[in-house]
This record gives C-alpha cells, structure tokens and sequence, in this order.
C-alpha cells in the first residue's frame, strides 16, 4: 500500500490498529472506568439575620436602619426572640455588644401595643450611660413617638420631677436618684411598671448600689413584670440580684471570657521611669496628632491636672471624672465625640459603657485596678469591627501588677519601644507645662474649699440638699 494511501486510512479513522492498540483497548473493556473524583462544592454563603427575622416589626426595623443597624449582632439575635415570649433574661455580654437595642426593641414593640406611662424603667451604674441609654430608646422609638426621662444625680431635682408629671413611657436612672423622687416626689409611683432593665448589674454591684437595689425592688410590682439583667460577668452578688428579681430566667451568653480583647485591638506596654511619666505621654500623643484618644488616670486629681499640662502645651484635651457637675460632665463628652477636643483624660468613669465611634487611641497613664478594668477601658477603641491602639505606661512599682494583668489576659503583649533621647528633647517645654498645671490646680483647691465652706453654712442655717446616691 502507498504511503498517500495509508494516510489516507489514518484520516477517516480505518487505519488497522496495532497489537500494541488492540491490548489497551482489552485492558479497557475488562476494568470499568474510573469516575472523577467529585470536588466538593462551594459551602453556600449563610445569609444574616435582619431585625424582622427576629420578630421585630416594621416600624422598628425602619428605625434600625434609619440608625445603621444593618443586622442584629449576637446578643440582639439571642435575645430579642427570647424577650418577645414574654420571657425574663441574664444576659451576658460586654459593653459595645449591642445590649441596649435587645433590650430596648422589646420594650418598644410591646409599648406600641400598650400605650402606657411609667411602662419601663431602666436602671445604670453611671450617669453617661444613663444619658445614652435614653438616646437609644427615644432614636429607636421615634416613629411611635416614644417619651422618656432621666433621673440621675448631678442635676436639678425639681426639673426632673416636672418630667416625670408628663408621664413618659420609660425612664432610665442611676438608682440612688430613682430612690429620692420614689421617697420624695408626690404623686410618683411606680406600681403600674411592665419591664424592668438592669444593664451592667456587677457595675451596679460594684458601686455599692445593692442596699438601693434592694429598696427599689421592694416597691416594684412583682406580678405581671418583665425583668431584663444584663451583665458582663456573673458573679456571686450578680446571682443574688437575678434570684430575688427575676422569674424563671432563660441565661444568654455571648461573653467566652471577661478578659477577652478583640482582635482588631493592638495592645502595647511601655516600661519607662515614674518621673518621665509627663514627658512619655506628650510625646506618644504629639506623634499621634490629629488622632482621639482617651488617657486614663488612677484618681480625679491626675485627671484634671493632665487635661490642663497638655492644654498648656497646645494639645486639645478635656475632663471627665465624678468631681465635676454633670452638665460639665456632658459637654466634655459631647465636646470630644464632636471633635471640638482630641484628648479625653478620664478616670475610669469612662471605662465600661459608653459608646463613642472612633477612638483612635487609649493610654493607661495610670495602670488600672485590676484586669477586668484594663479590658473595659482598652474596649472604648477597636469597637465595631474597627482598628484601634492601646498602649500602656509601666514604671518600676508597676511591673509586678502589670503581670497579672496579661496573665488574666493569657498572653504577652509587645513592648512597644521609643527612643529615649527623642522623649528628653520635651524636657524644657513639659517642665514650663507641669508648673503651670501645678499653678492651676492650686488655685482649683483653693476655690473649692471656699465653696464647700459655703455650703456647710448654707446646710447648717437649715437648707436640706436632696441626697445624691449617684456613683462619683
């Protein structure tokens, strides 16, 4: 056969096969063919939860995303189904995890159904959160045009009392002035209330509000009451307060450990010398310029005397501690989440509950009291799934302490480093600062004493000043 021809053959596929191609073809007919290994397939994307899934009607859920609540977080999605039953809760859960919309949606949806005054009281460790609370409620219910009012201490007594003669829906309050209108405002009562909330119970109990809690509780109806206590620990003392106020509770827990910091959180620590404190922080906080930050203090009198030493340097600080009235207590807040001012330098009345967006920064100038304090306070930043920073001075009498602290944490933190000779160039500016911060606070001394002289002779001619049981 001609070669033309063979190829020929070969193009319509009648070439003869060869013994070699006659074998593989048996070889193939006797074993089945193997079937492709199957790839697993794509796990189908799990859709979120949103507010209507959960019960939550129309009105509300609008209000959710009027205010950016795009989707519940964990302790709203345990919650709020559980609370729309009827049920009591304990909820644990750390600050900034949602906690005041589970337990405020509720609240709302049933007081759309019921109309009523004094239908909801809700109780707060501080005055701050007190004042945050009732933003969320009255943000939260506005479409149902809910009312509310603050009772807490630091502010004018009769002022309140004309709030409460309007009958709103809910209140929020600090116990120790919930317990002076109770005693001493006429006509207030408090037997008809639906829901009571206790947020943050262990601070409540910390601050020595159980005697209080126990008055309060004895003048609530127990019938027909819902009770919501939320916690970020339970305690022994958080478990007293849940058996002799709740009935029959279902526990919810998001909170795996008090000692838990995020994992957008960078935490450093700073070994440097007790008496170059002043000159570390102003040059942490000139580096981190255009920033906010909060820098926290062990005592009221560091506070203010840091606020002023970094004003005094052209760096835009302010106050916030329990000395000073709360209406200047309210607009150092409002001040510093405008960014009218950079820098808050608070004690740790800013540590647990308040929720202010965009804190770049936190500065333990003053190590705290104890773990669970360092974690409420480097929680005011990397909140919401954000980036923050959180750096902490250490001197020599602080090592001991500080070591404890990142044992409870269950790690090591870097050390962040600072060259020592770029500190020291501050030496001359700083040391004109701490004088004049030294001057002011003298005079600040001075002036409170002559006011507290001034009021002893006002209480003793017979004035009486309600007592405020209100944290410091």
């Amino acid at each position: 056969m001609s070669t033309e021809k063979k190829r020929k053959r070969e193009r319509d596929g009648s070439a003869p096969k060869t013994k070699v191609a006659k074998i593989e073809e048996s070889t193939h007919a006797s074993k089945p063919a193997k079937s492709p290994t199957p790839v697993p397939d794509e796990p189908a994307p799990v859709a979120k939860k949103t507010f209507e899934d959960l019960g939550v009607i129309d009105s509300l859920c609008e209000a959710c995303v009027a205010l950016g609540y795009k989707h519940p977080t964990p302790i709203q999605s345990e919650s709020i189904p559980v609370a729309l039953q009827g049920r009591d809760i304990v909820g644990l859960a750390e600050t900034g995890s949602g906690k005041t919309a589970a337990f405020a949606l509720p609240i709302l949806q049933d007081l759309l159904d019921k109309q009523q005054s004094f239908f909801g009281l809700v109780l707060a460790p501080t005055r701050e959160l007190a004042y945050q609370i009732e933003k969320a409620f009255t943000a939260l219910g506005s479409l149902i045009n809910v009312k509310c009012a603050v009772l807490v201490g630091g502010m004018d007594m009769m002022a309140q009392s004309i709030a409460l003669g309007k009958k709103p829906h809910i209140i929020v309050a600090t116990p120790g002035r919930l317990l002076d209108h109770l005693e001493n405002t006429r006509g207030f009562s408090l037997k008809n209330l639906k829901y009571l909330v206790m947020d943050e119970a262990d601070r409540l109990l910390d601050l020595d509000f159980g005697p209080i809690l126990d008055k309060i509780l004895k003048v609530l109806p127990r019938e027909g009451r819902h009770t919501y206590l939320f916690s970020a620990t339970m305690s022994s003392k958080v478990e007293q307060l849940q058996r002799a106020s709740l009935h029959n509770p279902i526990k919810v827990s998001i909170s795996k450990s008090s000692h838990q910091t995020v994992e957008t959180l960078l935490q450093y620590w700073n070994l440097i010398p007790h008496k170059y404190k002043d000159l570390y922080l102003v040059h942490m906080l000139s580096e981190a310029i255009g920033h906010t930050a909060i820098v926290f203090t062990r005592t009221v009198n560091e506070a203010h005397r840091i606020s002023i030493l970094l004003r005094s340097l052209g760096i835009s600080a302010i106050p916030l501690h329990g000395q000073m009235s709360q209406s200047a207590r309210l607009a150092s807040l409002n001040k510093f989440r405008s960014r009218g001012r950079d820098i808050l330098v608070a004690t740790d009345v800013a540590a647990r509950g308040l929720d202010i967006e965009n804190v770049d920064l936190v500065v333990n100038f003053d190590l705290p009291q104890d773990s669970e304090t360092y974690v409420h306070r480097v929680g005011r930043t990397a909140r919401a799934g954000k980036s923050g920073k959180a750096v902490t001075l250490v001197t020599q009498y602080d090592i001991e302490p500080f070591q404890r602290i990142e044992m409870a944490l269950g790690k090591k933190l870097p050390q962040a480093t600072v060259e020592k000779d770029e500190v020291m160039v501050l030496s001359e500016r700083v040391g004109e600062a701490q004088r004049e911060a030294v001057r002011q606070m003298k005079t600040l001394h001075e002036d409170r004493g002559k006011k507290g002289a001034a009021m002893r002779g006002r209480r003793k001619g017979g004035g009486r000043d309600a007592m405020d049981r209100d944290e410091g």
